[in-house]
């Protein structure tokens, strides 16, 4: 039989320790073999209790979570994930923590609904986080700086879904090209105001304009548009030509709010030949069907390859699913995206639709 993941909890509260030991109680496959209040006990428990897997809270006292998971990810890196408030500083710490090497960030519950949502989620985190490849910051596949000439453009707009490990991997792709970037939509799963702090971290990082996405944000180059956390974000024809974006409350899609199969099927619809779509390291399968519709619809089409996935699951099902067209390493893929944009469309779409100029 095979032995359950074992998991170190580690948070300065006594109470959240508790609540988060509970959600995984009776998980068969999952085994809480310890707890730690600070770094300095969980230093001393990691090498007695060898854990595959670390919950950390990153505001304690004595050496911050951050701290602490720089020196781990140096020494003797594991898979780690990240428990959260959801302030404003809280969710920048928690971005930041992501580009350090955790591979997900959740909220800190606060109330018995948050709690709710904690049991259903976090076991399915930590089986993933326990299969997931651990990269630290700084190794090769991340933080590409080296600019791109754009050249003409035949497609116009460029759509983006990810979700664990895409936090390093976007940086990662956005790195790759200029100021003068296409037009980009980027659905990260995320929750919320965790994005707002993502979106602006990025924003202080790169060159271009990285914004979270508001309903009836303009469609442009040299602009990032985010999906906001638990809302679904969709392009639309904009006035007069080009695209704008629609921000919208709706259920989940492949249990995912936003949703990149939201984001790609809407792109499929209103771009189709004009798009490429790009779908990164994640869990699950969102975006293969989405991806599909915009290969179909004449668009290119790209996935992270497994060497490079921290979690190969998205990008996998989308190519068992026949929608993709290549796949490339992390660090090829602005580079794909170039020529993508450049190919011709496999079909073309009427020239009275929007988004025919170079840059939509």
């Amino acid at each position: 039989m095979r032995r359950p993941i074992r998991v170190l909890i580690v948070d300065d509260s006594a109470l959240v320790r508790r609540l988060l030991r509970e959600a995984l109680a009776g998980e068969p496959d999952i085994e809480v073999v310890g707890t730690a209040p600070d770094p300095f006990v969980a230093r001393d428990k990691i090498l007695a209790l060898a854990p595959d897997v670390l919950t950390l809270d990153i505001e304690m006292p004595g050496m911050d979570g951050l701290s602490f998971l720089k020196r781990l990810m140096h020494y003797q890196p594991m898979p780690v994930i990240v428990i959260s408030s959801l302030g404003q500083a809280g969710c920048e710490t928690a971005v930041e923590a992501l580009r350090l090497g955790a591979v997900e960030v959740m909220s800190k519950p606060d109330g018995p609904f948050s709690v709710g949502e904690l049991r259903e989620q976090l076991a399915g985190k930590v089986r993933m986080a326990a299969r997931s490849r651990v990269r630290q910051a700084g190794s090769k596949g991340a933080g590409v700086r080296e600019a791109r000439s754009n050249g003409e453009w035949v497609r116009h707009l460029v759509a983006i879904g990810s979700s664990t490990g895409g936090t390093q991997a976007i940086e990662t792709v956005l790195g790759g090209f200029g100021g003068e970037c296409p037009p980009i939509l980027i659905t990260q799963h995320m929750p919320p105001v965790f994005s707002r702090a993502f979106a602006g971290r990025l924003n202080e990082l790169l060159p271009m304009e990285v914004k979270e996405a508001e309903d009836g944000d303009v469609v442009c180059a040299g602009r990032v548009l985010v999906a906001p956390g638990n809302l679904h974000m969709v392009v639309r024809a904009g006035l007069g030509g080009g695209y704008q974006v629609e921000v919208k409350d709706g259920p989940q899609v492949c249990y995912q709010k936003p949703s990149v199969d939201v984001l790609f099927g809407s792109v499929a619809r209103v771009a189709g030949g004009d798009a490429v779509a790009v779908i990164l390291t994640g869990m699950g399968n969102d975006g293969a069907k989405g991806m599909k519709r915009v290969r179909e619809a004449g668009g290119w089409t790209i996935a992270q390859d497994e060497a490079s996935c921290v979690v190969y699951g998205m990008p996998r099902e989308a190519v068992l699913a026949g929608a993709v067209e290549e796949s490339v390493g992390i660090e090829q893929v602005a580079g794909a995206i170039e020529k993508g944009l450049r190919r011709k469309p496999l079909r073309h779409k009427d020239s009275s639709s929007p988004g025919n100029s170079r840059y939509g």
